[in-house]
């Protein structure tokens, strides 16, 4: 489902992906979660207090972005179905924090790990994937500070 570009895309950049899912109520909501990338599907976790999982647990339906929000204006986005596994929530929260912190000596990973027997995994598995690249449109316009990871 990927190219090659976009998986190095997803795997070497670190920003929060934004999920969107529909609520209960029937409103979409979207919110901020780390990621990561692995074998076609993005691995998020969070508390399975979490409205989200709620949400997801109602609907698994729901779609996603890894976008900058600075130039270049380059990202991927789909729609997906999300899979909810309490086993892998933990394992996934350490490979998080590792990813995103560099490791799990902050205070910060400490107090989510300390927390970590309640994580839930949360599994997106794409089904469309829409990617696009801005960098050459926006060259002459403002200062384009890194296009490399861009996926085309």
């Amino acid at each position: 489902m990927f190219t090659s570009e976009t998986e190095q895309y997803l795997s070497e950049i670190r920003i929060p992906l934004r999920l969107s899912c529909m609520t209960a109520s029937g409103w979409p909501s979207v919110l901020s979660l780390w990621y990561l990338y692995r074998g076609g599907n993005l691995y998020c976790a969070t508390q399975e207090t979490a409205n989200v999982v709620s949400y997801l647990r109602h609907d698994p339906r729901c779609a996603f972005e890894i976008a900058a929000d600075q130039p270049p204006y380059c990202g991927v986005r789909g729609q997906g179905m999300a899979v909810l596994d309490v086993r892998l929530g933990s394992e996934i929260l350490q490979q998080l924090l590792t990813r995103y912190l560099g490791s799990t000596d902050s205070p910060l990973a400490q107090r989510l790990l300390a927390q970590s027997q309640h994580e839930v995994a949360i599994i997106i598995q794409p089904i469309k994937v829409f990617t696009w690249n801005y960098t050459s449109r926006m060259k002459d316009t403002v200062p384009i500070v890194d296009s490399k990871l861009c996926p085309d």
